[in-house]
């Protein structure tokens, strides 16, 4: 089999909540309607008011998700605030099957699965990163959506990807210090552009200032 073209590997991004990735998503498939399918998961969470079953996400109950983690018709689970999110291969074959290049949003479990046990799928993996831990908590605190708990295992949760992130496990990076400017460079990096070169990793290391991590 030939190797995939640059457009054709399956683009996983990741990062934590609150940088951006859902609003970097909105504005290329504005842009570029008929080019990108967006890899639609499986939740067993409610939907949030706007949210249509299929579009945002495939809402499913408990007892169905663990039938389809039986079935292998997933490429990677997670769980979060115990709800499960997954990703099944068929929503990814549905994708690459319109000849449209396949994008996944997903949590840090899930990017662990795919690179461990989907190399022949030759995904390329962008990490959106905060500028600082302090805009990454503000911008958590200022959706008005979520509980102090919620904040709280969402800012843990990033500590987790930002250090895997540290450990330069993916192909790129781009920093949302600029809306704007992080969106050209995803637009690129999307469109398969040649010589795309990715931004340095901020330090990222006042993280005791905003969430506290038992070692």
């Amino acid at each position: 089999m030939a190797p995939l073209t640059e457009f054709a590997r399956p683009l996983v991004m990741s990062g934590p909540s609150g940088t951006g990735k859902s609003t970097l998503l909105k504005r290329l498939f504005d842009e570029f309607p008929d080019k990108f399918g967006f890899s639609v998961s499986h939740t067993t969470r409610a939907p949030r008011p706007g949210e249509e079953d299929g579009k945002a996400y495939h809402f499913v109950s408990k007892e169905k998700f663990e039938e389809l983690i039986s079935q292998n018709a997933f490429l990677e689970t997670a769980k979060f605030s115990s709800n499960y999110y997954g990703t099944s291969v068929q929503a990814v074959k549905d994708v690459m099957q319109q000849g449209r290049r396949c994008i996944l949003d997903i949590e840090l479990q899930g990017v662990k699965q795919i690179k461990a046990n989907h190399p022949e799928l030759g995904c390329v993996y962008a990490f959106i990163s905060p500028p600082s831990w302090g805009v990454l908590a503000s911008r958590l605190k200022g959706r008005g959506t979520e509980s102090d708990a919620n904040v709280k295992a969402r800012l843990e949760a990033a500590y987790k990807e930002i250090e895997y992130a540290k450990e330069k496990m993916h192909d790129y990076v781009i920093v949302n210090d600029d809306l704007d400017r992080a969106y050209e460079l995803f637009k690129k990096l999307a469109l398969g552009e040649e010589n795309v070169k990715s931004d340095e990793l901020p330090p990222l290391d006042d993280h005791e200032d905003y969430v506290q991590i038992e070692k």
